[in-house]
């Protein structure tokens, strides 16, 4: 089953590409892969919260964080997808890298990446079993709660 039918199979419509907030290009292709930069969970041109992840009040929650890197992969695949002419010469997820905001003493980042890696292998299958990173950082650009790149290779 190629991708964009598994995509229609699962009911997600892949968002627009996200326009980059500074000086990159949202993907980029070298040889028979794809790098994606960090991708946040925007959502129609705005981010959905912002703050540091963390399990007290005031913070955004584990499972919310989990949601924005669902989002972030979702981006991932879009910016991936124009990048190399269409989705469905996306054929592997090599690599996940993902970036939480979050508080000194959080030690959720990988649940929270989750959300991204889950996505992934919903759509990809078997061929979504990345290899992957999970990192607590003290901040991310426009106070994102997470980012995540991806790395894909290409048919």
């Amino acid at each position: 089953m190629s991708v964009s039918d598994r995509l229609a199979e699962l009911g997600i419509e892949l968002p627009a590409v996200v326009p980059p907030v500074a000086a990159y290009v949202p993907a980029n292709v070298h040889g028979d892969l794809v790098y994606t930069s960090g991708q946040l969970p925007m959502v129609g041109g705005a981010m959905p919260a912002t703050g540091k992840v963390g399990d007290a009040d005031g913070l955004v929650s584990p499972d919310d964080a989990k949601a924005y890197a669902r989002q972030s992969a979702l981006n991932a695949i879009a910016a991936a997808a124009a990048a190399a002419g269409g989705v469905d010469r996306l054929v592997r997820v090599v690599k996940v890298t993902g970036f939480v905001a979050s508080t000194p003493d959080f030690t959720g980042q990988p649940a929270v990446i989750n959300g991204a890696s889950e996505v992934l292998g919903e759509i990809f299958g078997d061929a979504g079993r990345h290899a992957r990173s999970a990192v607590g950082v003290s901040a991310l650009p426009l106070d994102s709660p997470v980012e995540v790149e991806v790395t894909f290779a290409l048919s």
